[in-house]
């Protein structure tokens, strides 16, 4: 009931148009938002089925939907995952109805997206054309859903996408607490009262949260005091193990959550130089950098193959931490690609593909380059890939090499149960996670030089040994010169 207004010593009712207009105007802004979201929504998709299309993906689903252009970042990602996780069913509803012919083929993704709120999600904002295009077949789709129904023998929508999908198994969150700005027991005070929190057991500043915990938009997340970092991912940085106070080279920096990382294990001492190539991805790596507070990061835009290793200005770089691009086949339900059309989790060919082989080749160029540098004493080489062409394969074609330049496999994690496939001599030394049961197929291998002991000379007038150095040599030539005046004599 309307609350009473005195007027006249009489209590009469206050308008309510007031209360009305704010209805519509609510109305109007979920309208409206839905409306945008749906937009926002069709530029990802078209950007993530064309790359699906042609093999090379321009980002996974997630950095396409938090990329600067999306306002409406939540509505958007959920829209487009709910559309690809539908897809199948809704090309073969558009098909059967037709719909996708003549000028409407032209918005296809912004149809696919439209489809799936007129048939699942929510047919508000139907104010567009396309929408009120939909509408008006609205009965027309729902006829060929329901045939669908008939046709694979089930009675709920639930039960038809389990015919076309392949099931991915749920893991925890994992959330890196970035020390250069915070504490790991203050972040877990701070996360604490939003969801459950525990440190993990294995990586150092790592905590654990529960499934579908999304903290995308917690103020934590926001000005970088936690970074959103998957755990194998983590594990690549404290692998190397870099000491404050060294020069590292980051080989393939972009997005940045390793640079970052690798500066706060540094403890913000020292120098990181973070090679990437990529004109976009140089952006994408100068804002993670900046939003970790680190200051000893500088960034090198440009090839890491063409830095050349004899330059004085990386005469100091004692580690390098190289993640070449690569398949990412160990990452493919944290990208969400399979939601793709393209995936199969069966696909036996993937391994042996054109694109694996040429990766493989860049991968081995890479890291025969990192092991070139003068003075370095770590190299890590990471792919979160499961493909033997890109992980063991490179390690063995390049270990004659390492040897020359005295390196040596070592052993990162060596509690950590699942290593290398066992196709050469010391593969026990490389890391894997298991896809399947760390739910990231991620591969690390760790170099580290042998120190080489300085040359001891033995002195033939005394009994004692010195280093050889400076004195030593000098002392050399005279008993060289010495020893042939002896010898015309």
């Amino acid at each position: 009931m309307a609350p009473l207004e005195k007027k006249a010593g009489r209590a009469w009712p206050a308008p309510a148009a007031p209360r009305r207009r704010q209805r519509m105007e609510s109305r109007n802004g979920v309208e409206r938002s839905a409306y945008f979201a749906r937009r926002e929504a069709a530029k990802v998709l078209r950007s993530a089925l064309q790359g699906d299309a042609r093999r090379r993906a321009v980002g996974s689903i997630k950095s396409l939907v938090y990329s600067p252009s999306i306002r409406n970042k939540k509505a958007t990602f959920a829209l487009v995952c709910q559309t690809l996780k539908h897809l199948p069913l809704l090309k073969e509803v558009l098909a059967a109805t037709n719909i996708l012919s003549g000028k409407w083929k032209r918005q296809e993704e912004l149809v696919y997206v439209i489809a799936y709120d007129v048939l699942f999600g929510q047919d508000i904002a139907m104010s567009g054309p396309v929408e009120k295009f939909l509408m008006l077949r609205k009965n027309e789709l729902q006829s060929a859903l329901a045939k669908l129904y008939v046709k694979e023998k089930v009675k709920s929508v639930e039960n038809l996408l389990l015919k076309y999908q392949t099931p991915v198994s749920s893991k925890p969150r994992y959330v890196r607490v970035n020390t250069l700005k915070m504490d790991i027991e203050s972040a877990m005070h701070e996360l604490g009262k939003a969801t459950t929190v525990m440190k993990d057991d294995l990586v150092p500043d790592m905590l654990v949260v529960p499934t579908r915990t999304d903290l995308h938009d917690h103020p934590l997340v926001m000005n970088g005091s936690v970074f959103l970092q998957g755990k194998a991912s983590s594990m690549v940085a404290v692998a190397l193990c870099p000491k404050p106070g060294w020069q590292v080279l980051d080989a393939c920096a972009a997005p940045g959550n390793k640079t970052a990382h690798l500066a706060a294990l540094m403890r913000g001492r020292g120098k990181i130089i973070a090679c990437e190539l990529n004109e976009e991805r140089v952006k994408v790596l100068g804002t993670s950098i900046t939003k970790s507070g680190a200051h000893n990061v500088d960034i090198i835009h440009g090839d890491f193959l063409n830095l050349d290793a004899k330059d004085p200005k990386f005469s100091k770089v004692r580690a390098i931490l190289l993640d070449p691009s690569c398949s990412g086949s160990g990452i493919s339900a944290e990208r969400l690609d399979n939601l793709l059309p393209s995936y199969s989790q069966d696909d036996i060919d993937a391994a042996n593909s054109q694109r694996v082989k040429k990766l493989a080749a860049f991968q081995r160029k890479a890291l025969v380059h990192a092991l070139s540098f003068p003075v370095v004493e770590r190299v890590v080489y990471s792919t979160c890939s499961i493909h033997q062409t890109e992980n063991e394969d490179v390690i063995k074609s390049v270990l004659p090499f390492a040897a020359s330049l005295n390196f040596e496999l070592a052993t990162p994690f060596p509690q950590w149960p699942h290593r290398g496939i066992p196709v050469f001599e010391g593969s026990e030394h490389l890391l894997r996670t298991d896809p399947t049961e760390d739910m990231e197929g991620f591969f690390i291998a760790l170099f580290v030089r042998k120190r080489v002991k300085k040359k001891i000379i033995r002195r033939q007038t005394r009994e004692i040994y010195l280093p050889f150095g400076k004195t030593s040599a000098m002392w050399m030539r005279h008993h060289n010169k010495k020893k042939k005046k002896m010898d015309h004599a």
